[in-house]
């Protein structure tokens, strides 16, 4: 956490930032991302006529984030102003959404980051039907769980 309320994590795969709104006194900027380059191994060919696995899990994710928002008196928000610009860490192709919260406790990024995280790498094993993956249940750091999702991406990759 660098700010007040502020929290991060970033790796080549994915990305949660909570930024505080400069222009809103007590809102945050929520900026969610998903390299559906990357993710592509375990995707490819695993999805008819809906959407991505990785796209619809970011999707279901950031809809339980307003709902988690909602349950502690904080009020989500869809924006449409970009301020979440230049967080993608490649040039690769990004699926992104955006929120303004407001209301939100100092204590609400963290429970929103581990949430998010770990929850959008379940939903997109359970789309792309990864039966005898073994997820990790705590949020590890971002660079070792680019580790786990490229050789999750290796290993499950090669049997679509």
């Amino acid at each position: 956490m660098s700010r007040k309320g502020a929290a991060e994590y970033i790796n080549e795969f994915l990305y949660f930032v909570i930024r505080t709104d400069k222009s809103r006194e007590g809102a945050f900027i929520y900026c969610s991302g998903v390299n559906l380059s990357l993710f592509l191994p375990i995707t490819k060919g695993r999805h008819g006529l809906g959407s991505n696995p990785a796209m619809r899990g970011l999707q279901q994710v950031n809809h339980a984030v307003m709902a988690l928002a909602l349950s502690n008196g904080a009020v989500p928000k869809a924006v449409k102003e970009n301020e979440c610009a230049g967080i993608s860490p490649t040039n690769d192709s990004w699926y992104t959404e955006r929120l303004l919260i407001e209301n939100a406790s100092g204590s609400f990024s963290e429970e929103v980051i581990n949430y998010a995280v770990i929850n959008l790498l379940k939903k997109i094993a359970k789309a792309c039907m990864l039966q005898d993956i073994v997820l990790p249940d705590k949020l590890l750091e971002p660079e070792k769980l680019e580790v786990f999702i490229k050789d999750m991406c290796d290993k499950y990759g090669r049997q679509s």
